[in-house]
């Protein structure tokens, strides 16, 4: 594959299956943006109006424009990839089943549509569901402009007990896992049953488009890449962990060839062995969070426990700290997401190849 702005594509390709792998060709993979960088790019371009966010946000060809417009001009150094993946917000997957979404200017939430046992008949995936067909919108859309110039994803999927969150409510699901763990129960079941026929039928778009498989972190793979994740499991106990989430993890990362597990803040570290005991996964994403817990340097403990595991681990830090990473950690296994000006990015991949 040849991509504009991307000529180094195959040489960065073969840095991810080695890092995949736990190896290392000639220095770690680096991804020139900050977690979560795409969340704040421009969102308008000249020319264009809608009623309502809702309206923009559902304009798949405005949606595409704007990503098009965002590559004019720049190289894509390290493993940095040009990727439009389709994106409604953090909660589609739930919105898949029931309830809506608000839209807002950089993220959308979903109206908590269980209030009671009975709203679960309410919970039904069709594949005409409003959001459904918006997302394959959003990716043929894609389809249609990248050839020559970039990837396009799958969007973001939370299964399992994130999912059932997003219809119940963090707080209230917090109750019933003590007061009506059947309930719990039921809802996951529900939510699982067709997470993995939904993840297969974008991936099977995917292919049939000669595409990789990459989605938000802009990471791609051959096969088939997944992110499990479960920010609800920062407020409970292992108990709950392994009770609630662990059988759904188990069953996601068996039916992937790449799992990228994303721990989001110190809350999750509870339950790291657990993550790190599952064997199909290859890498952790570890978010360390902001304020008091932004310095990386207070994390390194964190970071070679991940190495020592055999996993890979994905670190954000600021251009200040690389010098520091790189006397106090080995460069086996890291996977760098670095913020830092275009013109600066292969000073620091020369800077790299002599970790």
């Amino acid at each position: 594959m040849e991509l504009q702005g991307k000529p180094d594509f195959a040489q960065a390709m073969r840095r991810l299956d080695a890092w995949f792998a736990h190896d290392m060709i000639d220095r770690p993979p680096v991804r020139f943006a900050e977690h979560n960088a795409e969340f704040c790019v421009s969102q308008t371009l000249a020319g264009r109006s809608w009623p309502d966010l809702r309206a923009r946000w559902f304009d798949a060809e405005y949606q595409v424009d704007l990503f098009v417009e965002s590559l004019r001009g720049r190289t894509f150094h390290g493993e940095t990839f040009p990727v439009f993946w389709p994106n409604l917000g953090p909660n589609i997957y739930a919105a898949f089943h029931g309830g809506d979404l608000e839209f807002g200017e950089v993220t959308s939430w979903i109206d908590h549509c269980v209030a009671d046992r009975a709203d679960l008949q309410r919970l039904k995936f069709s594949h005409d569901n409003l959001y459904f067909r918006k997302i394959e919108q959003l990716m043929r859309a894609g389809f249609a402009q990248c050839a020559g110039r970039f990837l396009v994803g799958y969007t973001d999927l939370h299964g399992s007990l994130d999912c059932v969150a997003d219809w119940r409510d963090p707080q209230e699901l917090c109750f019933d896992i003590v007061d009506r763990p059947e309930m719990v129960h039921e809802m996951l079941e529900l939510a699982n049953a067709n997470f993995l026929p939904v993840y297969d039928h974008f991936d099977a778009m995917l292919k049939a488009q000669g595409q990789l498989s990459v989605t938000w972190m802009g990471i791609p793979a051959r096969g088939k890449m997944h992110i499990p994740s479960c920010d609800f499991t920062n407020m409970v106990s292992t108990d709950i962990f392994d009770e609630f989430y662990l059988p759904s993890l188990l069953r996601e990362t068996k039916h992937m060839s790449h799992n990228i597990f994303h721990v989001d803040g110190k809350g999750m570290l509870r339950h790291l062995d657990r993550i790190l005991a599952v064997p199909e996964i290859q890498a952790i994403q570890w978010v360390h969070g902001v304020g008091e817990d932004a310095p990386i340097m207070q994390w390194l403990p964190v970071i070679r426990r991940i190495q020592a595991a055999g996993k890979g681990v994905i670190i954000d830090l600021q251009l200040h700290e690389l010098e520091g990473c790189i006397a106090a950690l080995k460069p086996e296994g890291l996977y760098l997401c670095l913020a830092a000006e275009e013109k600066d990015q292969p000073a620091i991949l020369k800077r790299l190849e002599k970790w």
